[in-house]
Protein backbone atom coordinates (compact mmCIF):
# COMPACT_ATOMS: atom_id res chain seq x y z
CA UNK A 1 0.00 0.00 0.00
CA UNK A 2 1.03 3.68 -0.43
CA UNK A 3 3.08 5.46 2.74
CA UNK A 4 -0.09 8.13 2.92
CA UNK A 5 -2.72 4.76 2.94
CA UNK A 6 -1.08 3.15 6.08
CA UNK A 7 -0.11 6.45 7.43
CA UNK A 8 -4.38 7.13 7.85
CA UNK A 9 -4.61 3.30 9.20
CA UNK A 10 -2.23 3.62 11.42
CA UNK A 11 -3.73 6.75 13.00
CA UNK A 12 -7.48 4.89 12.95
CA UNK A 13 -5.20 1.99 15.41
CA UNK A 14 -4.08 4.44 17.42
CA UNK A 15 -7.42 6.30 17.94
CA UNK A 16 -8.58 2.24 18.26
CA UNK A 17 -6.02 1.86 21.00
CA UNK A 18 -6.76 5.17 22.96
CA UNK A 19 -10.60 4.29 23.20
CA UNK A 20 -9.77 0.74 24.44
CA UNK A 21 -6.81 1.90 27.01
CA UNK A 22 -8.72 5.38 28.09
CA UNK A 23 -5.67 7.63 27.16
CA UNK A 24 -5.90 10.96 26.12
CA UNK A 25 -4.25 11.96 22.39
CA UNK A 26 -1.21 13.18 23.63
CA UNK A 27 -0.50 10.78 26.47
CA UNK A 28 3.45 9.39 26.06
CA UNK A 29 3.56 5.62 25.20
CA UNK A 30 0.83 4.64 23.47
CA UNK A 31 2.94 2.94 20.98
CA UNK A 32 4.64 0.73 23.92
CA UNK A 33 0.43 0.09 24.85
CA UNK A 34 -0.38 -1.00 21.51
CA UNK A 35 2.75 -3.74 21.77
CA UNK A 36 2.60 -4.29 25.38
CA UNK A 37 -0.56 -4.61 26.38
CA UNK A 38 -2.49 -4.79 23.11
CA UNK A 39 -0.46 -7.13 21.58
CA UNK A 40 -1.48 -5.32 18.30
CA UNK A 41 1.05 -4.82 15.43
CA UNK A 42 1.29 -1.60 13.65
CA UNK A 43 -0.63 -1.39 10.56
CA UNK A 44 2.55 -1.90 7.84
CA UNK A 45 3.36 -5.30 9.95
CA UNK A 46 -0.28 -6.60 10.06
CA UNK A 47 -0.38 -6.29 6.38
CA UNK A 48 2.81 -8.31 6.77
CA UNK A 49 1.31 -10.90 8.87
CA UNK A 50 -2.20 -11.02 6.47
CA UNK A 51 -0.24 -11.63 3.26
CA UNK A 52 2.14 -14.41 5.10
CA UNK A 53 -1.08 -16.29 6.74
CA UNK A 54 -2.68 -16.29 3.05
CA UNK A 55 0.45 -17.70 1.24
CA UNK A 56 0.89 -19.88 3.70
CA UNK A 57 -2.86 -20.74 3.30
CA UNK A 58 -1.69 -20.86 -0.66
CA UNK A 59 1.00 -23.67 0.06
CA UNK A 60 -1.23 -25.89 2.09
CA UNK A 61 -4.34 -25.83 -0.18
CA UNK A 62 -6.82 -24.01 2.53
CA UNK A 63 -6.90 -20.98 -0.10
CA UNK A 64 -9.00 -20.19 -3.61
CA UNK A 65 -7.17 -22.05 -6.57
CA UNK A 66 -6.73 -18.32 -8.04
CA UNK A 67 -4.43 -17.55 -5.54
CA UNK A 68 -3.37 -20.92 -5.17
CA UNK A 69 -2.07 -20.71 -8.58
CA UNK A 70 -0.40 -17.29 -7.86
CA UNK A 71 2.39 -19.49 -5.53
CA UNK A 72 4.27 -21.64 -6.89
CA UNK A 73 7.86 -23.18 -5.26
CA UNK A 74 10.65 -22.92 -7.02
CA UNK A 75 11.28 -26.23 -6.61
CA UNK A 76 8.38 -27.00 -9.07
CA UNK A 77 9.96 -25.27 -11.88
CA UNK A 78 12.03 -27.46 -13.74
CA UNK A 79 14.70 -25.45 -14.80
CA UNK A 80 15.19 -24.12 -11.45
CA UNK A 81 15.10 -27.32 -9.33
CA UNK A 82 18.95 -27.12 -9.33
CA UNK A 83 19.33 -24.10 -7.48
CA UNK A 84 19.54 -23.35 -3.56
CA UNK A 85 16.22 -21.71 -3.06
CA UNK A 86 14.72 -24.79 -4.09
CA UNK A 87 15.63 -26.56 -0.98
CA UNK A 88 14.62 -23.23 1.22
CA UNK A 89 11.01 -23.37 0.22
CA UNK A 90 11.18 -20.01 -1.72
CA UNK A 91 8.11 -18.78 -3.84
CA UNK A 92 9.22 -17.67 -7.59
CA UNK A 93 8.52 -14.22 -8.19
CA UNK A 94 7.54 -13.21 -11.17
CA UNK A 95 9.03 -10.31 -13.35
CA UNK A 96 6.47 -6.98 -13.36
CA UNK A 97 5.43 -5.02 -16.36
CA UNK A 98 4.03 -1.83 -14.45
CA UNK A 99 6.01 -0.83 -11.78
CA UNK A 100 2.67 1.54 -10.32
CA UNK A 101 0.32 -1.61 -9.51
CA UNK A 102 2.66 -4.72 -10.88
CA UNK A 103 4.85 -4.81 -7.16
CA UNK A 104 1.75 -4.57 -5.13
CA UNK A 105 -0.41 -7.09 -7.05
CA UNK A 106 -0.65 -10.87 -5.10
CA UNK A 107 1.49 -12.79 -7.37
CA UNK A 108 4.32 -10.33 -6.50
CA UNK A 109 4.07 -9.25 -3.25
CA UNK A 110 2.99 -12.10 -1.80
CA UNK A 111 6.01 -14.56 -2.58
CA UNK A 112 8.36 -11.42 -2.21
CA UNK A 113 7.29 -11.52 1.41
CA UNK A 114 7.15 -14.88 2.08
CA UNK A 115 10.68 -15.45 1.06
CA UNK A 116 12.12 -12.82 2.88
CA UNK A 117 10.98 -14.85 6.31
CA UNK A 118 13.15 -16.51 8.02
CA UNK A 119 14.00 -20.28 7.16
CA UNK A 120 11.94 -21.77 10.17
CA UNK A 121 8.66 -20.00 9.35
CA UNK A 122 8.95 -21.44 5.72
CA UNK A 123 8.51 -24.81 7.30
CA UNK A 124 5.68 -26.73 5.37
CA UNK A 125 5.03 -28.89 8.67
CA UNK A 126 3.59 -25.91 10.41
CA UNK A 127 0.25 -25.93 11.05
CA UNK A 128 -1.85 -22.48 10.55
CA UNK A 129 -2.35 -21.56 13.94
CA UNK A 130 1.86 -22.49 14.93
CA UNK A 131 2.51 -20.52 11.72
CA UNK A 132 0.70 -17.82 12.96
CA UNK A 133 2.04 -17.89 16.62
CA UNK A 134 5.64 -18.17 15.47
CA UNK A 135 5.02 -15.16 12.48
CA UNK A 136 3.17 -12.58 14.98
CA UNK A 137 6.29 -13.25 17.84
CA UNK A 138 9.09 -12.68 15.15
CA UNK A 139 7.11 -9.28 13.56
CA UNK A 140 7.19 -8.43 17.13
CA UNK A 141 10.93 -8.97 18.16
CA UNK A 142 11.07 -6.10 15.54
CA UNK A 143 9.85 -4.11 18.09
CA UNK A 144 12.18 -5.10 20.75
CA UNK A 145 15.07 -4.53 19.11
CA UNK A 146 14.53 -1.65 17.82
CA UNK A 147 12.75 0.03 21.25
CA UNK A 148 16.02 -1.86 23.03
CA UNK A 149 18.31 0.08 20.35
CA UNK A 150 16.83 3.79 20.83
CA UNK A 151 17.25 3.58 24.64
Amino acid sequence: MPRYVTDKLQRVLNAAARVVSSTRKYNRGLRQLRLAELHWLNVADRVTFKLCMMVHKCLHSHAPDYLSELCMLVDQVTERQHLRSASRRLLVVPRIQLDTHGRRAFDVIGPTVWNALRNYLRDPELSIASFGRLLKTHLFRHYAYSVHRTH
